[in-house]
């Protein structure tokens, strides 16, 4: 799942300084799961935001509302009606839900209300690991199912690197050394073998190079052809 961080308050004020009536607008997806973004952060957002203007002699009013996803045009009708009540939006969704709202309604003023920052999984209540970056070139069947773009500090391929000392990372010594948890898995799968692999530097074009991606699956799309 995605996992994002609510900005400081202070650069939502900043964001929203020129408007009097703003939405405050939530997502159930990733979002809510890493509690940044569902309903209770909407209200507890507007509320902040409330107070903080009142404080400054300036009211604010908030509209706030939760949709299932924000990633999906879908969900976002309501949108088209919300939009005409307010002057401007903060969005609790991620990145990607606050860059389809605004190519959807190109006439919005709509602001993000939270730092997209991982893709991870929740280990433990209160908890989030990256655990995946994305890269499109999953190779994890060669590393017992760990990934070393995403779990490495350098992203390396061949390591683990000449720093890592007892099963620590050199960047970050509270971190294990994912080469070393690598080595460990393949061992006890009798599978060390596939560590005599030697890749070559990454080849990062499926992962974006030459501008954003996009995958369409012909099989799913609705035809729309006159038979």
């Amino acid at each position: 799942m995605i996992i994002a961080e609510r900005k400081p308050i202070e650069r939502i004020l900043q964001m929203i300084e020129p408007y009097q009536k703003i939405a405050v607008l939530g997502c159930r997806g990733c979002v809510a799961i890493c509690s940044t973004g569902g309903d209770r952060e909407v209200e507890t957002l507007a509320s902040a935001l409330r107070l903080a203007r009142k404080k400054q002699g300036k009211p604010l009013e908030t509209i706030e509302e939760t949709y299932v996803r924000q990633c999906d045009p879908e969900y976002l009708k309501p949108l088209a009606e919300l939009k005409e009540k307010v002057e401007a939006v903060v969005s609790l969704a991620c990145g990607v839900g606050v860059n389809l709202c605004a190519d959807l309604y190109p006439d919005l003023k709509i602001y993000p209300g939270v730092d997209t920052t991982f893709y991870g999984a929740n280990p433990a209540l209160g908890e989030w690991e990256e655990k995946c970056r994305g890269c499109g070139d999953c190779i994890i069947d060669m590393t017992g199912g760990i990934c070393p773009i995403a779990r490495c500090a350098k992203n390396l391929l061949n390591g683990p690197c000449g720093g890592s000392q007892n099963g620590k990372c050199e960047i970050n010594p509270d971190t294990l050394c994912v080469w070393q948890e690598i080595y460990d898995r393949l061992k006890a799968r009798g599978e060390l073998d596939r560590l005599t692999k030697i890749w070559p530097a990454k080849n990062w074009i499926p992962a974006g190079y030459g501008g954003p991606r996009r995958r369409v699956r012909p099989d799913l799309q609705i035809n729309n052809k006159k038979a």
